[in-house]
């Protein structure tokens, strides 16, 4: 039985000016356009001052746009954040919660990444919830107890495939050109299977995706490993080239 349909997301991060942004995202998409329909499902997540430009480049599109934070307020006094119904607002369809650096660099728990999925749920964006253990719980061989947990705490019950994606991202993986073994990716990924089927009704059909140091060359290698449903790619998506690469990559389901 085919999985879904893959998902390959650009994570731009904070990079790029904002001409330079349009012209990538009017690149991204017309490499879409030109794989036909029943290629990969596709999106971008620009940094929050380039989400006009990039809408507007895409428009017509199949390329999704997404944003790569929210709050979980609606609104309120939250000097420099953005709420989720903001982002939908500004054309968006997915946003990026509990990403490693969000976790890291700004202390972000568990309950605060649920609590911002549960946003974008309420805005009507999908939320990509990310996962991942870093260099030493790898090493102390609890890859899949601290994965587990992040999934317990991080992801709202009431989701479903329609409004949910998991990325498994390794801290130590990610823009270090490092990247797991494909037996490695798979016994995660296996494990992330089997605990959404076991707490969601369409748990089998939630996209997984793998995040960490994808790029073109390993990027086939990746997406035909069992219950990898697409990539989180993050500096590989910042050239049009490689990452159509890794569009062209993704098997057509």
């Amino acid at each position: 039985m085919p999985g879904p349909k893959p998902l390959i997301a650009g994570n731009w991060k904070m990079n790029g000016r904002l001409a330079d942004a349009a012209k990538l995202a009017g690149a991204v998409a017309a490499s879409v356009r030109a794989l036909g329909p029943d290629g990969a499902d596709v999106l971008v997540c620009p940094p929050f001052p380039h989400l006009g430009a990039v809408g507007q480049a895409l428009s017509g599109s199949r390329v999704h746009l997404g944003a790569q934070d929210c709050h979980a307020e609606a609104g309120g006094a939250f000097t420099g954040d953005v709420a989720a119904e903001m982002l939908k607002d500004a054309g968006c369809s997915f946003v990026l919660v509990g990403h490693s650096e969000r976790r890291a660099l700004h202390a972000e728990t568990d309950g605060v990444v649920q609590a911002k999925a549960r946003a974008a749920l309420r805005a009507g964006l999908t939320a990509i919830v990310c996962v991942g253990e870093t260099l030493s719980e790898r090493d102390g061989g609890r890859t899949l107890a601290v994965v587990a947990g992040q999934l317990a705490g991080s992801l709202p019950d009431d989701a479903n495939a329609g409004n949910l994606v998991v990325a498994y991202e390794p801290v130590w993986a990610i823009g270090t050109g490092r990247t797991p073994t494909t037996a490695q990716v798979a016994e995660v990924h296996g494990a992330i299977r089997a605990g959404l089927s076991g707490r969601f009704k369409d748990g089998a059909k939630l996209r997984i995706l793998y995040g960490g140091s994808v790029n073109a060359l390993n990027a086939a290698e990746l997406l035909a490993v069992a219950d990898v449903d697409g990539a989180l790619v993050g500096g590989a998506s910042l050239r049009a080239d490689t990452f159509e690469t890794i569009i062209k990559a993704a098997p057509r389901r």
